[in-house]
């Protein structure tokens, strides 16, 4: 009998052949169906795009906008506090940074509630089990199972070597002015190949995921045009895994 890591890993090789077969096979109208359930409401063709809009408050003397392509333990989240922290430290506090988040490829797993992690065995699917020593959670163990580890985060769940417990979890980021947005594009994808593997409707697997986006989380066309914009908005741009 197989053991569980050997069935997770041919669960992942399936899933990442279907993402390579079904980027060419959906076209762009397909993969970016998410963006346009989240804009169904339809606009003016005098206003701008809600999606455009929302990069209109980045503000304020220092600007950067990370990059996460893939889970990367805690960093694409820790980054983002450290800059804060630390621009503070220099005299410069929150209120005049202005940081963006842009979750794209793989990373678009942590744009989503814990019901949606654990249907989907997002842990599995998406590679995101290890978070390193950093993550101190009681359930550490198993929480990517069941959960997204940075919805809904507690106290202490997280610490720095050198820092001590940092809030890094998404709430206390978006407390803190962290702008945060998900590729539409891959969200559109990977619902797609996700939903084939397992026999689902498309449209229904897709619907789900929208619905339990975490809240304030921006849909924006794909990852790469988010961060074209947050660089015409003055951010500097840092890779972040």
């Amino acid at each position: 009998m197989k053991n569980d890591q050997t069935q997770i890993t041919e669960q992942r090789r399936k899933f990442l052949k279907g993402i390579g077969t079904g980027t060419a096979a959906l076209g762009f109208a397909a993969m970016t169906s998410s963006f346009t359930m989240s804009n169904a409401t339809g606009k003016s063709s005098l206003s701008k795009d809600p999606a455009d809009a929302w990069f209109d408050d980045i503000k304020g003397e220092h600007r950067i906008v990370y990059d996460a392509t893939q889970p990367h333990q805690i960093f694409p989240f820790a980054w983002p506090r450290v800059f804060l922290m630390t621009n503070a430290a220099t005299g410069t506090p929150e209120e005049d940074c202005s940081v963006v988040l842009v979750l794209r490829h793989e990373a678009i797993c942590y744009a989503f509630q814990d019901m949606v992690w654990a249907k989907y065995n997002f842990g599995d699917v998406f590679n995101a089990h290890d978070l390193g020593p950093a993550f101190q959670a009681a359930d550490a163990a198993t929480a990517t199972k069941t959960r997204n580890p940075f919805w809904n985060a507690k106290e202490g769940d997280f610490a720095l070597p050198g820092f001590g417990a940092v809030p890094i979890g998404i709430k206390a980021l978006q407390a803190s002015g962290v702008k945060i947005c998900v590729c539409s594009a891959a969200v559109g994808l990977y619902s797609h190949v996700l939903a084939g593997m397992k026999g689902l409707n498309q449209a229904d697997v897709l619907k789900e995921w929208m619905d339990n986006a975490i809240p304030g989380i921006q849909p924006v066309p794909s990852g790469v045009w988010a961060l074209g914009r947050a660089q015409k908005h003055g951010c500097g741009y840092i890779f972040a895994g």
